[in-house]
């Protein structure tokens, strides 16, 4: 993961914890946990960035809940 990637998923983990009114911290255990960050925003982060950030926000609540994941 390089600093721009880095910078980025930090953005996203803020994003989330916006719209689902939680704390960062437990938003960065949930997608750590789930493997988005490193099986899908790390991976795709080339295509992801160039996306709005509630398209982006909507994809990873989409991951979380095919995976079962609650929020």
């Amino acid at each position: 993961m390089n600093q721009d990637s880095f910078a980025y998923i930090v953005y996203m983990i803020h994003a989330c914890a916006d719209r689902w009114s939680k704390l960062p911290s437990d938003v960065y255990r949930t997608l750590k946990k789930s493997g988005c960050i490193d099986q899908y925003l790390v991976p795709n982060y080339e295509i992801l960035h160039t996306q709005g950030t509630e398209f982006v926000v909507d994809d990873i609540r989409e991951y979380l809940d095919i995976r079962g994941v609650k929020i």
